[in-house]
């Protein structure tokens, strides 16, 4: 099966959520000697944004974005163990990422981190409910250039606001990019608190944080 065919075998396995075909592609690419980075970027990582944007739509529910985003992941996590060393470029930059404190809701945080990584960038991944200092630490421990932030309830949205301001605090704001998100967010919250940037699906975060290293 020759290179396109993979790539469009990828696409419409990640839209199907079909974890059999992912499986057989991914193991078409090592079997074949293909560069996984070009089937994960035009294969996997396209299929995940095309479904970022029927979910957008409303034409998919959060279950089939569900099983599309595992879909795309265990077909990544096979192919990284066999991307050759010399054909990993240098990262784009560094993002640290988590959903804030008090709000436990990660599926769109986990979706955006991969394509993050697909995408070029090396991302710390802090996990859901996470306090505003371990933000900052990781931050300044990684030096990070962009913080993303997800809030899915209005309750704890409040979290980014504090982050900023933790940011400020900590003397450290300047120097790095954040980025809020999730569904409690709006364009005008983020302008309210002071954010760098809003991103309501993972198409825009990706567009975000590749304008902020550029």
């Amino acid at each position: 099966m020759s290179k396109e065919d993979l790539i469009i075998k990828a696409i419409k396995s990640v839209v199907d959520g079909d974890e059999n075909t992912a499986m057989e592609v991914a193991n078409s690419v090592i079997a074949e000697g293909i560069n996984p980075l070009e089937i994960i970027n035009e294969g996997f990582g396209q299929g995940m944004i095309k479904v970022g944007d029927l979910f957008a739509n409303e034409e998919y529910s959060l279950p089939e974005v569900l099983f599309s985003a595992d879909t795309m992941q265990k077909a990544i996590d096979l192919l990284t163990e066999h991307i050759p060393r010399e054909a990993v470029k240098e990262t784009l930059g560094t993002v640290v990422i988590g959903t804030v404190l008090g709000d436990i809701h990660d599926i769109g945080k986990n979706i955006v981190a991969t394509m993050l990584e697909v995408y070029g960038f090396t991302v710390h991944d802090l996990g859901r409910d996470v306090p505003i200092e371990n933000f900052i630490k990781k931050t300044q421990e990684v030096n990070a250039d962009i913080i993303a932030a997800s809030a899915l309830m209005t309750t704890t949205m409040v979290s980014q606001k504090h982050l900023h301001e933790a940011l400020q605090e900590a003397g450290i704001r300047e120097k790095v990019k954040l980025m809020v998100g999730g569904a409690a967010v709006t364009q005008e919250w983020a302008e309210q608190i002071g954010a760098d940037g809003y991103a309501e699906e993972v198409t825009k975060a990706v567009e975000l944080a590749k304008e902020y290293v550029s």
